[in-house]
């Protein structure tokens, strides 16, 4: 099974989401082409209701401890109520460049 996939898997468990997307966005960083080590979960639940945004990203962590233990080194979170997504109206800030991203081919 694919990093992403795994990771998506986990996450659906566990936070049963409105809306969840999974992006491997490796590509845009110093590492080796096929990497998956870099990624960013775009997450609405219900599950979320009442929580600061620390206690959500705990909770994804935890969740993803093995992966974040071993391949995955960067996890970027954009984390939402129902209510919070619907205010975006489905809109996600883009994740930022990596400083180094293509210097390694």
């Amino acid at each position: 099974m694919m990093m992403r996939e795994q990771i998506e898997k986990k996450i659906r468990v566990e936070f049963t989401p409105l809306y969840l997307e999974v992006v491997d966005e490796s590509y845009r960083h110093n590492v080796l082409a096929g990497s998956e080590s870099h990624f960013k979960v775009v997450l609405v639940s219900d599950r979320f209701n009442g929580e600061r945004i620390l206690s959500r990203h705990r909770a994804i962590y935890g969740v993803l401890e093995d992966e974040l233990a071993g391949p995955v080194h960067a996890l970027a979170l954009q984390i939402y109520t129902v209510k919070e997504w619907e205010g975006l109206q489905d809109t996600v800030p883009a994740s930022p460049l990596c400083h180094s991203a293509g210097l390694m081919a």
